[in-house]
């Protein structure tokens, strides 16, 4: 059975959105990890993603196509901050001080990356996000992607 251009667009998008898993988490980080995304609501993993959107706007890649202003930068700066300072103080105390006395402050940053690919996941399963990632596919050839699917005569075999 052969996948569908649709199919191979879709792990093709997924692919290229997700994030490098912490490799390195231990125990304490996977704690202070499902705190975090048990302690945050829709709207707070709502105001993370807000704040990744306006500081990667920033991006010269991207920057023509949005304009996020200074004011709404420093919102979303302090909606950020707000947020982590109450979870890292209050709502996942015990897990934090955990987690930095016995694996480090990276564990800070792995947690966040995993409340991050939550809020990203949120986001994109939009029924709006969803519709526009859709619009990809018309624009794949098919016959290329195919050609992945099938044995190459030419290849050969890595000693």
């Amino acid at each position: 059975m052969k996948p569908s251009r649709s199919t191979i667009a879709i792990v093709v998008v997924a692919a290229a959105l997700a994030a490098a898993a912490p490799a390195l988490a231990g125990p304490y980080t996977d704690d202070l990890s499902k705190c975090l995304v048990e302690s945050t609501t829709v709207d707070d993993r709502a105001d993370l993603v807000k704040w990744m959107f306006a500081a990667a706007s920033l991006h010269p890649a991207v920057r023509s196509f949005t304009s996020v202003s200074e004011e709404q930068l420093d919102a979303a700066n302090k909606r950020m901050a707000d947020l982590t300072t109450r979870l890292l103080t209050e709502s996942c105390r015990d897990q934090t001080r955990k987690a930095l006395r016995y694996e480090g402050p990276v564990t800070i940053q792995l947690s966040f990356q995993v409340l991050g690919q939550v809020a990203g996941q949120e986001m994109f399963s939009s029924p709006e996000v969803a519709q526009a990632l859709s619009g990809l596919q018309k624009h794949f050839d098919p016959a290329k992607l195919q050609s992945l699917l099938e044995d190459d005569p030419a290849a050969t075999p890595a000693p």
